[in-house]
């Protein structure tokens, strides 16, 4: 008989193809899924751990397409509030990577990363990771819960190559990009990522961003984006990601596709049928999402790019001609960036991420209500608050169309990513408030929209959070269950999972994902983590294998 360490009995088994659950038992020996068959089998006395899973499901671990854990790994590699979601992998890189560092990279940027004031021995060491797999060995010598991947940031090639200037690369520069890049690639990187809002990356224009692409895509890569608008501007943006795609001749990639503001509703149907249509004409896109109504990112983009020029955003910020320039421009933009306000309001504007006690009593507030509590215009107060903080100070803008997440949910072309990273609510409550999605973005879906509301199947949800993503990204032997994988794998509770965390108090962890494990190893118990850190790099085929 087949000896086994894990024997998972009594299952409902949703194996992560899409196809409709089975009963059975599941076997994990070392770090592989041994066994799948009907129940009884194969008998326990043959494995040294037996695990009664009657009513509950077991499926492959979820891999998260959009993570930010690269900061929160360094503090806690357990990852708790990911792996509490059913989450085995962590792919993360979007638009900045710590590494390669090197080049026009200047030192002192660090100091504007959130949380390495707290990390003084990370923001020492980043310096020396002068190649991507640096920084992946420095993660795994550490140790972390889950399986790492990542893309190369886009923002961390321009910044490599020029610094935070604006303008077009010269060929020397470019050469520097295609250098970068290709060096990633070989090193195990998924892909190029770039959001398009943010500086420096919002100073590239298409054709050097397809320039980029072409030395992915001689490395097997996939090109990842945030629109460079998912506003106004949504359709360009999108048409801006295609021709790219085309151009380049590699896979294209939405990265948290949306629209955003009540009078961009309506364009979701425009864009669902432009990805379609080509799709029909052969250009492979695919696209995530996240499923909430909110959208989080900085303060700093109720003001446009350009005040950041030269990563100087804070010191212009000061200047009084430079501020009053940007003022101008964020109380009546001209077009050509994502202005928040306008799409928002500034009832919907809601900063969260303070740092300093005495703008503590902001924390939760509306924008509206923060500049009416200091007697200010709200442009005033934000500049203000954002010179004092020095720092970009996270924020909720409520900007999304509940009818479209349903939508897109159900889209066969769609995958499911949290846009968060992974922390403790233990050491993370005391950052401030934050998105509930880095706490509840899985099981909200397997509770809320699976359960309750019938929006789409549990076995489409599963393959949108696992196989898909294995499929899209390259990862071999993971995102199924399937005997010779990988062993991550999630038993959950369907009666039971679903997320807590809100937008009012989100640092609550989910319920309802009972164990997990991580290459046969459980890192999560009776849903308590065990501590244990068996993480591994997952890359492509081509790449460094784990």
């Amino acid at each position: 008989m087949l000896q086994s360490d894990v024997l998972i009995r009594n299952a409902h088994i949703v194996d992560g193809t899409g196809n409709p659950w089975f009963h059975g038992d599941v076997a994990l020996a070392g770090d592989r899924i041994m066994a799948i068959t009907r129940p009884g089998q194969l008998a326990p006395e043959q494995a040294a751990e037996v695990v009664d899973a009657s009513g509950l499901v077991v499926c492959p671990g979820f891999i998260d397409i959009l993570s930010h854990s690269i900061l929160s790994l360094m503090r806690d590699g357990r990852c708790l509030s990911k792996i509490t979601q059913g989450v085995t992998t962590e792919i993360m890189g979007e638009d900045w990577t710590p590494a390669p560092f090197g080049g026009r990279m200047d030192q002192h940027e660090l100091d504007r990363v959130p949380f390495f004031d707290q990390m003084p021995e990370w923001r020492a060491r980043i310096p020396t990771w002068r190649n991507f797999r640096d920084w992946f060995d420095a993660m795994l010598d550490v140790g972390v819960s889950p399986n790492i991947g990542s893309f190369l940031g886009g923002g961390a090639v321009r910044q490599y190559a020029m610094g935070g200037a604006m303008g077009e690369p010269d060929g020397d520069q470019l050469a520097v990009m295609r250098r970068v890049t290709a060096e990633a690639m070989e090193q195990g990187a998924l892909g190029v990522s770039y959001a398009l809002i943010y500086p420096p990356s919002a100073y590239t224009s298409t054709a050097e961003i397809a320039e980029v692409c072409k030395v992915v895509r001689r490395h097997h890569g996939i090109y990842i984006t945030h629109l460079r608008s998912e506003a106004d501007g949504l359709l360009e943006g999108l048409d801006e990601a295609l021709a790219i795609g085309r151009a380049a001749d590699l896979p294209v990639q939405i990265y948290h596709l949306k629209a955003a503001g009540q009078r961009n509703w309506p364009k979701m149907a425009q864009v669902i049928e432009r990805i379609d249509r080509a799709r029909a004409d052969g250009l492979d896109v695919t696209a995530d999402m996240y499923p909430y109504t909110g959208a989080g990112t900085g303060l700093t983009s109720v003001l446009p790019p350009w005040a950041d020029a030269d990563n100087q955003l804070y010191e212009n910020l000061r200047d009084p001609a430079r501020r009053a320039k940007i003022r101008a421009e964020a109380l009546d933009p001209s077009g050509g960036w994502e202005a928040m306000v306008s799409l928002c309001g500034t009832d919907g504007v809601m900063p969260v991420g303070f740092h300093k006690p005495e703008n503590q009593p902001y924390v939760g507030k509306r924008l509206a209500e923060i500049a009416a509590m200091r007697n200010q215009e709200w442009v005033d107060a934000a500049i203000d608050l954002l010179v004092a903080e020095g720092q970009r100070i996270s924020t909720i803008y409520f900007m999304m169309d509940e009818a479209n997440v349903r939508r897109q949910l159900q889209l066969p072309w769609v995958m499911v990513g949290t846009d968060a990273g992974g922390v403790d609510p233990a050491w993370a409550q005391a950052l401030g408030p934050t998105h509930p999605r880095g706490y509840g973005s899985y099981p909200r879906i397997l509770g809320k929209y699976v359960r309750d509301e019938g929006v789409l199947p549990l076995e489409d949800a599963v393959r949108k959070m696992s196989s898909a993503v294995a499929q899209r990204l390259g990862i071999r032997n993971r995102g199924l269950l399937r005997e010779g994988y990988f062993a991550d794998v999630v038993l959950f509770d369907p009666a039971t999972i679903g997320d807590r965390a809100t937008f009012e108090a989100p640092h609550q962890l989910s319920a309802g994902v009972r164990d997990v494990w991580v290459n046969g190893v459980r890192v999560l118990r009776n849903g308590e983590h065990t501590g244990a850190t068996p993480g591994r790099a997952v890359e492509r085929p081509n790449g460094l294998s784990a």
